[in-house]
């Protein structure tokens, strides 16, 4: 199964046994966040894509949505999601639990800069009931990315939402 592969991953920094299992999916960013206890913001959602033929994995934030445009900039092509057999085939992990840990060689893993307002987030593991709080240090080591970029929206917006007090 991915997340044992991802738990023994993991083991080179001896945070193979932070990977939390839960008895509940926590396949979608509600999910997840219902089964950590976390706002959904906090859920480190990898998103995978084909860009010239090979997955690239974004990391981004739960409240975080996908701009067509920042991605075509950023990438030079249209953002098209991978099928949940090529997530499977390329990537190593199953849509639901896909993760920047423990992936097929050739993948290429950004993060998002909708994720450096939080001290932590909590990434899946490999499975669709599964986890790991990570600050944004062990994110970029663990992953093997340092590649932040900018290629989301709405985040900035619920960040800035002031909600009016009650009388």
């Amino acid at each position: 199964m991915a997340i044992d592969k991802v738990r023994e991953y993991l083991r080179q920094w001896g945070a193979d046994s932070r990977v939390l299992e839960f008895p509940v999916s926590s396949a979608t960013v509600e999910l997840a966040a219902q089964a950590v206890g976390c706002e959904p913001a906090r859920i480190a959602k990898t998103l995978s894509f084909l860009v010239e033929e090979h997955p690239v994995l974004i990391v981004a934030a739960g409240d975080a949505k996908i701009d067509n445009h920042k991605f075509k900039e950023q990438f030079h092509t249209k953002a098209k999601m991978l099928t949940p057999e090529q997530a499977v085939e390329l990537v190593g992990h199953a849509v639901g639990g896909v993760c920047p840990f423990a992936v097929h060689p050739g993948t290429e893993i950004c993060l998002d800069v909708s994720l450096k307002r939080f001290a932590t987030v909590f990434p899946a593991a490999g499975s669709s009931n599964s986890a790991i709080e990570v600050t944004m240090e062990e994110l970029e080591c663990y992953s093997g990315s340092s590649q932040w970029i900018d290629v989301c929206k709405g985040w900035q917006q619920s960040e800035m939402t002031v909600q009016p007090a009650t009388a």
